[in-house]
């Protein structure tokens, strides 16, 4: 038998972004591994948010490029299928049911059996108790959350991009999280996370520290860091 592909490795190669004459990120050069959780961390205006959207294809750098093995991943490539994103504001339809959301997505990445799917991953996710015919602005924020994720994942995507996902999680929601990001990982994704919150970014093997849009900090253990050596590390790196 022939083993699968390895999935291919991310990597963004002088890449910076200048809006309306500020400059937002400057010659960050990063790679991200599959079978890897990597933590963009950094203090508000680092550019955490612009290098996700550049990792998104939302946004378009000024400079550089990012390359998915040997495709450069831009706005139009058909990478861009295998991508599923899970932003801070999680744009669920509020009219349509749990199952319906996710069905529809399915629809739109070409997915044949997103219907039959859906059930599935919403027990994955923790929203197999929900109510079939609530909609969707019904429910709380924590289930908003775990419904984009399951949105996120119907197409299987290889490379999963988080923006702040532990935002109004409860505890047990942030558990739930860091086992699902560590399956993920192990599932061989390249999972990349931005957020604010050192612990929810605990779980990551690889942790990168943006200070005033340039790379400040890039290294992978693969062992995690720990909550107290990562928290001594951001304040080290983003200090003054």
């Amino acid at each position: 038998m022939i083993p699968a592909p390895l999935p291919p490795q991310l990597a963004l190669a002088k890449v910076g972004k200048v809006y309306g004459g500020r400059r937002v990120l400057a010659d960050v050069n990063v790679t991200f591994q599959p079978g890897r959780i990597a933590a963009v961390l950094g203090p508000n205006g680092a550019g955490k948010t612009t290098l996700l959207g550049i990792l998104s294809t939302l946004v378009t750098p000024s400079t550089g490029e990012v390359r998915w093995g040997g495709e450069r991943l831009e706005r139009g490539s058909s990478a861009r299928a295998r991508i599923g994103y899970v932003g801070h504001e999680p744009g669920i339809y509020g009219d349509l049911t749990a199952a319906e959301n996710v069905a529809l997505f399915a629809r739109l990445y070409g997915v044949p059996d997103g219907a039959t799917r859906a059930p599935a991953l919403l027990v994955r996710v923790g929203l197999g108790e929900a109510q079939r015919d609530a909609p969707a602005r019904t429910f709380s924020r924590g289930m908003l959350q775990r419904l984009a994720l399951a949105r996120a994942l119907v197409h299987d995507p290889t490379l999963l991009l988080f923006d702040e996902p532990a935002a109004a999680l409860d505890p047990a929601g942030a558990a739930w999280l860091t086992t699902e990001l560590a399956a993920e990982r192990d599932a061989g994704r390249t999972v990349v996370l931005v957020t604010h919150d050192l612990s929810a970014a605990a779980v990551a093997d690889q942790v990168v520290i943006l200070r005033r849009g340039r790379v400040v900090f890039d290294e992978i253990r693969p062992g995690g860091f720990g909550a107290g050596v990562l928290r001594a590390l951001y304040e080290e790196k983003t200090r003054g």
